[in-house]
This record gives structure tokens, sequence and C-alpha cells, in this order.
């Protein structure tokens, strides 16, 4: 029998690919470099190459989640620039149906941000963080947003974003609550009369 091939033509990401898989269908627990290495048809040792061991592979997963986040959000928000209203529920039903979609991934990225995780992972959360205040500064200076302090709206704002989407995840509301929860957000971040409003 020939034994698995060694190497494969993008094995990180075909690796990143089915580990993400692992975390929607069965949670972090059922990650193994040595299972990954059997999806991909490589042979068990052919993953160290990437990723140095089963933390390293969670630290590139956590990155990889934060940067595909920010780039939802950003596209989410460029899709609206001259409605305020429409700019902060695009950017608020993106970051909510990621955070369903991928909800182990979301306590992933967020658990490893939080345990002295690499630069990678450190750099990559603050991007997404960056783009939501550039989304925004605009408006800030106008004021359009209730509160005039941009970092502890925008902690506000994911937290209740957070909120929306663990309650939806968990099935304890419906996803048509979870929008309606998401109309709601926007009304108490917006001020009336914002571009957008009625």
């Amino acid at each position: 029998m020939t034994p698995p091939p060694f190497h494969h033509g993008n094995l990180r990401a075909v690796l990143l690919d089915a580990a993400e898989r692992t975390l929607r269908e069965g949670g972090v627990d059922d990650l193994s470099l040595r299972e990954l290495a059997r999806q991909a048809g490589v042979s068990h040792g052919a993953p160290r190459s990437h990723f140095i061991d089963r933390q390293a592979l969670l630290d590139a997963l956590a990155e990889r989640g934060f940067l595909r986040l920010g780039d939802a959000v950003a596209e989410a928000g460029a899709a609206h620039p001259g409605d305020l209203v429409a700019r902060v529920r695009a950017v608020a039903t993106a970051y909510v149906g990621f955070a369903v979609r991928d909800a182990a991934l979301m306590e992933l990225m967020f658990s490893a941000k939080a345990a002295g995780a690499p630069p990678a992972v450190h750099a990559a959360a603050g991007r997404l963080f960056t783009s939501f205040g550039a989304l925004f500064a605009a408006d800030f200076r106008a004021g359009r947003f209730r509160s005039t302090d941009p970092e502890r709206t925008q902690l506000l704002f994911v937290a209740a974003l957070q909120g929306i989407a663990a309650l939806i995840a968990s099935e304890r509301i419906a996803p048509g609550r979870g929008e309606d929860l998401v109309e709601e957000a926007v009304a108490l971040f917006v001020v009336d009369g914002a571009p957008g409003d009625g």
C-alpha cells in the first residue's frame, strides 16, 4: 500500500478549511491534526510543517476568523456610504450572521484573543475593531450617535451583537426575533434623524 503523500499543493488552506468544518459540526474538542491530515489525504506528520501543534492550529483558525469577519463587516458597511442607519444595520447583520453560522469559531476567536495569543491573532482582532471605527468615525464627529465616546460605543455595540448571536445560536430566540433585536439595537445607538431614519 502506498503511504499518503507528505506534501499537498495548498495544505495550510486545506487544513484550515477542514478544521472550520469540524468546528461547525463537532466543536473544538473534535479537532486533531492527525484527523485533519487523514481528511486531506496526507501523512499524519504533514500538518506539522504548517502548525507545530494543535494550539498553533487553533491560533491560525482564530486569526483567519477575525480577518474574515473584518472583511465581512467592512464590505457590509461600504455598501451604504451615505446612509448611517442602513450602514449600522448592515454591519450588525453581517456580524450576527457570521457569529451564528460559526458560533464555535467565534468562541474560539475571542477565547484565543484573551489567552495570550500570538501577535498575528491580536493584529487580526485589532483590524476588525479598527474597521468598525473607520466605518463610523465621520458620523461620530457629526454627532449622529447617541454617545460621543466611539470606543465605548463600539464595545457596547459588539456586546449587543454578541448577545443577539448567542441567543440565536443557542435557539433561545428565533432568527426573526434576532433581526428585530438588531433593529432595536440600531435605534439605541443612532440618534433620531440620522440619515436613513424614518
